[in-house]
């Protein structure tokens, strides 16, 4: 069984790729800036996950 944060921190990261994106296509900082943000926290929160699996002898 995968960790539920892996699953969570990488629906994540994709979420902030597409805030990205549309960021960029509308010319909007604020919104590319989030979706950045949004994937480095996707990627902390599939690390942590990938820790409590490795933890769990997974």
């Amino acid at each position: 069984m995968v960790d539920k944060d892996r699953i969570k921190g990488s629906a994540e990261q994709a979420k902030g790729k597409v805030k990205e994106w549309v960021g960029k296509a509308t010319g909007d900082k604020k919104t590319e800036t989030k979706g950045k943000a949004d994937q480095v926290g996707g990627k902390v929160r599939n690390a942590v996950g990938g820790l409590k699996d490795a933890v769990r002898g997974k």
